[in-house]
């Protein structure tokens, strides 16, 4: 096993994948036993480059896609074949996330392809906003979207986000036109998404939607503060503290409510 300079990456030939010749994308890290990003342990992927500048983003350090690593389509997939036997044996698979995926769409959808050929379940980890960037072989490849809807208001949306909510919405009501399996996550921000009438209409809006299986409500920590100070970035959410067990599982019960199922 020869490692990369920067830790990031091992290789492991594999001589049983396609690649396209040449292809390189950046990304953030890696992390080869996830738990929180799909079913069963996965290797999670975290791509560099978003378009989004979300107020409670803990990981600002992911944001410029060129200050990530650059690595080649090889690189990646002969890391993630390397374990591809134990996420198997987990019930697992590969999930991309980021920064933002679909910044990256046609590396995205190369190593979705590869991990495909490996025979592993795939999840793509996306805000939505790219979605229109998601063509027919990128998501014929992915097995499971994590759609993140930050809210359900434009405007709230565009203050908390920087860009606008409509082609989230969008990407939704595409994906399950598809038939595609979805997680919907919605990060619980007190002050700014707990709102109890956006938390009623995100809920009927994702009651629309046939093919979500779940939805997960996601307090809102700052274990990624740190990062904006080190950046010198000013962290709006600095006096802000997590919801309450109480306000979260108030919120999962609208949710629930719809006959949508919350973990």
């Amino acid at each position: 096993m020869r490692c990369e300079p920067n830790g990031a990456l091992c290789l492991v030939p594999h001589p049983h994948l396609t690649r396209p010749e040449r292809l390189t994308g950046w990304i953030h890290s890696v992390e080869t036993a996830g738990t929180v990003d799909g079913p069963g342990v996965r290797f999670v992927l975290f791509t560099a480059g978003c378009p989004l500048r979300c107020l409670y983003c803990h990981n600002p350090d992911s944001q410029h896609m060129k200050e990530g690593h650059r690595v080649s389509i090889e690189q990646v997939l002969d890391e993630i074949a390397s374990y591809a036997d134990m996420l198997k044996r987990m019930h697992g698979g590969l999930t991309i996330s980021g920064g933002e995926p679909l910044v990256q769409p046609e590396f995205t959808g190369a190593v979705l392809r590869g991990a495909k050929e490996l025979g592993l379940h795939t999840a793509l980890d996306t805000s939505g906003y790219l979605g229109a960037r998601a063509g027919g072989a990128l998501l014929a490849d992915t097995d499971l979207v994590l759609l993140d809807v930050k809210h359900i208001d434009p405007d709230t949306y565009l203050r908390l986000t920087g860009v606008e909510l409509q082609p989230t919405l969008d990407f939704a009501r595409h994906l399950d036109a598809l038939g595609k399996p979805m997680w919907i996550r919605y990060v619980l921000v007190p002050g700014l998404t707990d709102q109890p009438d956006a938390v009623e209409k995100l809920a009927d809006f994702v009651a629309t939607l046939g093919s979500v299986e779940r939805v997960d409500v996601l307090p809102f920590h700052k274990m990624g503060e740190y990062k904006w100070f080190e950046r010198d970035l000013r962290y709006q959410l600095a006096d802000v503290q997590p919801p309450t067990p109480e306000s979260a599982e108030a919120v999962r019960g609208v949710f629930r409510s719809r006959g949508l199922f919350v973990d």
